[in-house]
């Protein structure tokens, strides 16, 4: 069973950078998908950046050009580097991971991100 797991994390102020990484580990599928997704309290989970295999990475227009997320499929590991970090960031930070074959699609269970103003 494929494990995925999140690091990183924490409160930091406004202005402020953070690095958040996620490390799948427990299988040796082949991994397509690589992305991150928040949920902030009281809303639902979005999207943040995601990529498939060879194509570039896709984000939230709200992270466009403050967020940069790079992956490693060899290591299968998947950063976010988030700066000029903003209240309205503050969420709790999912990796999701998903290979080619039916079922293959895994959560991390969270890292949570508060940004003070």
């Amino acid at each position: 069973q494929a494990q995925v797991q999140e690091s990183g994390g924490g409160l930091v102020q406004a202005g402020g950078s953070m690095r958040l990484s996620c490390a799948a580990s427990g299988t040796t599928f082949s991994i397509n998908i690589m992305g991150w997704y928040r949920e902030a309290p009281g809303k639902q989970r979005e999207l943040v950046a995601i990529s498939y295999s060879g194509e570039n990475t896709n984000y939230e227009d709200s992270v466009k050009g403050r967020f940069t997320m790079s992956r490693d499929d060899r290591k299968r590991t998947v950063d976010l580097q988030m700066n000029n970090l903003k209240p309205e960031d503050t969420a709790v930070y999912y990796c999701y991971v998903q290979g080619y074959s039916l079922g293959e699609n895994y959560w991390g269970k969270g890292t949570l991100v508060t940004v003070s103003s």
